[in-house]
């Protein structure tokens, strides 16, 4: 296996330290504080290890403190409500003796219904894009240091931007489509995927509401910081295989931005839908 899958599939294997209590490990992607995709999905690995038999289709979080990547995180679950075809969970990451973190999921028994879906855009399939996982060091020059930073730090995706110049820094519409997948093949572990998708989708996000303003999301004249992150799985999913994340932004104010995405097989099928609110604000 790809070791950085490998070290990314080892963040996700929580110690269990009680029951209902899981502590988990953290890692440096090159920014100031603990990814949050990190915690997101860690997160979501413990509340999905209290359930039996049911599939997280939703989830809402907030991001309260800055969490330390050199420190461990403790995730507490709280076993909300098991029902009939429904479980809910709360989850709060602690850190330091202080919480990071809340989540609340709910998972549900499989069942079929009604069925309908919104349609994939028209894109170029992946294999026809150039790989955006790697830079040269003419191109990463000229990029702000935070941002360098963070693209020179090994990562377990692979990135195609539908997006000619997706490092411009020029003014653009508040849009973005780019195909994303895992380096390697995983296991068949539909509850692996979908904590797995947890974590690559908070890259590409919020940054997207950035691109009308002429600013990289790392700019030295930037600070941006997530405040939420809510998630909606519609369908059985695989992120060893290409997905597209439709991302637009219909909003920023208050110092804040507000973007949403669409996540879609590369067979056309809607399988998760996602929306962050964060703090954007310049310096």
């Amino acid at each position: 296996m790809d070791p950085r899958l490998e070290d990314l599939l080892s963040l996700l294997k929580l110690e269990q330290l009680e029951v209902n209590l899981f502590r988990g490990e953290s890692r440096d992607i090159g920014s100031t504080q603990v990814f949050g995709g990190q915690v997101l999905s860690q997160a979501l690995t413990a509340a999905s290890a209290t359930v039996d038999g049911r599939m997280v289709h939703s989830l809402h979080a907030y991001f309260l403190r800055r969490g330390d990547c050199n420190a461990r995180i403790v995730y507490s679950v709280d076993r909300s409500r098991d029902g009939h075809s429904f479980s809910s969970r709360r989850v709060v990451a602690i850190q330091h003796g202080e919480p990071i973190f809340n989540m609340a999921a709910s998972f549900q028994a499989i069942e079929s219904g009604l069925e309908h879906q919104t349609k994939m855009p028209r894109v170029p399939m992946p294999e026809t894009l150039p790989d955006n996982s790697h830079f040269s060091p003419a191109m990463l020059e000229r990029l702000p240091l935070k941002l360098r930073r963070f693209l020179q730090k090994p990562i377990a995706f692979e990135f195609r931007h539908v997006d000619a110049d997706f490092l411009d820094a020029g003014d653009a519409l508040p849009l973005r489509k780019v195909w994303l997948k895992s380096v390697g093949p995983l296991p068949s572990d539909e509850a692996l995927h979908r904590c797995l998708l947890a974590y690559v989708s908070d890259i590409h996000l919020l940054d997207t509401a950035l691109l009308p303003h002429g600013g990289y999301a790392a700019s030295e004249k930037t600070i941006m910081a997530s405040i939420d992150h809510a998630m909606w799985f519609h369908r059985s999913l695989r992120v060893d295989d290409w997905l597209l994340y439709d991302v637009d932004s219909p909003s920023a104010s208050g110092a804040r931005g507000f973007a949403r995405a669409n996540l879609f097989a590369r067979d056309g099928t809607l399988v998760a839908s996602t929306a962050q609110e964060g703090l954007l604000r310049r310096i």
